[in-house]
């Protein structure tokens, strides 16, 4: 496998806030993780040279340094002379073309044939040569999207939100594809996305963005273990996240729910609130370490798992098979000290 290295280090200025990212992406997919609106597909487009950025260094190395843009040098390479394939979240196919015209849209005027054929084959789409994207689901009209990003061998997919726009059922049997198609992929990719799930399944790698910054940047599971800050924890999913008063080095009591907790590290004066997973508690005695009751819950039954709500606004999730409706609900729960996160404001 070819050696390559993506470096992103741009400024955009943007209406509600200023956009600054900075990173190097080296190998597998990196996900970049945030809330609507946080400069997430800005910073997508601005690697597929769609947006242009006030000013910084967009490059691919691969055997050479080949640079996208450069302000101080006045690059600023057009979006076909990039090799980075991009899927949009409406795939963007030609409506006027058919299945096998599209796939080929991206290729030289002299393209081999066969690859077509193969990238049909690749991604089961025999049967609708012919056909127009109107006639296609939505899963073959990404996968139409996907074998013409393919078809030219891009050093790079851009993936932006790609199942926002679909139901519980198609959006997992994509999801599947996609991580079987990336698993072979011999490039760089990065999903954006503002769903926690997508992050952990895809993404090596992972950015937490928030108002145009990098909030948090590493390994995809160190973030999701230690988030180590509240807004980070949040995105990731922490359901339960309290403000905090020090007690002593190794306890705390929660101002949000009028718990006092012990602690498996020593705490330090920069940490202001506690976060807590909804998966994390089990069922216990009332002299177990961390108790809480669970008088006056309120339980509520989902397909696979019971969301119960304790009187002070602790939130536990805990998992059910389909066919059980009854719920007993354990007097006291418990919180294993090492599941509690520690966080910075």
């Amino acid at each position: 496998m070819e050696n390559k290295s993506l470096n992103v280090n741009i400024q955009k200025k943007l209406k509600e806030f200023d956009l600054e990212v900075d990173f190097e992406l080296k190998n597998g997919c990196l996900g970049i993780l945030g809330p609507s609106g946080c400069g997430k597909s800005m910073t997508l487009k601005s690697v597929a040279g769609i947006v242009n950025p006030d000013k910084g260094v967009i490059s691919l190395t691969t055997d050479e340094e080949n640079l996208y843009f450069d302000s101080s040098k006045k690059i600023n390479l057009k979006p076909q002379k990039r090799n980075v394939g991009y899927l949009f979240q409406n795939y963007a196919l030609f409506p006027n073309m058919t299945v096998e015209e599209n796939v080929a849209a991206g290729l030289p005027k002299n393209y081999d044939e066969k690859i077509v054929s193969d990238m049909i084959k690749r991604f089961r789409l025999e049967g609708l040569e012919k056909r127009y994207p109107r006639q296609l689901s939505g899963g073959q009209q990404q996968r139409v999207a996907l074998a013409r990003i393919l078809a030219y061998s891009p050093d790079v997919i851009l993936l932006d939100e790609p199942f926002s726009a679909m139901d519980t059922y198609l959006k997992e049997q994509l999801r599947i594809e996609l991580a079987n198609l990336l698993k072979d992929f011999d490039g760089l990719s990065i999903l954006v996305t503002h769903d926690r799930d997508e992050a952990f399944q895809f993404c090596d790698e992972l950015l937490i963005l928030d108002e145009g910054k990098i909030i948090a940047k590493g390994k995809t599971h160190n973030i999701f273990e230690n988030p180590k800050k509240v807004q980070v924890a949040r995105l990731t999913g922490c359901k339960n996240i309290s403000k905090i008063e020090i007690i002593d080095d190794y306890h705390v009591k929660s101002l949000d729910w009028g718990v006092t907790f012990e602690l498996s590290e020593k705490i330090t004066p920069n940490i202001t609130h506690i976060g807590i997973r909804a998966h994390s508690f089990t069922p216990c005695k009332h002299d177990d370490i961390n108790v809480i009751d669970t008088s006056n819950a309120s339980i509520l039954e989902m397909p696979f798992e019971w969301e119960i709500t304790l009187a002070n606004g602790l939130w536990w999730k805990q998992d059910k098979p389909m066919h059980e409706h009854e719920f007993d609900l354990p007097h006291y729960l418990s919180i294993n000290p090492k599941s509690i996160i520690l966080l910075e404001d």
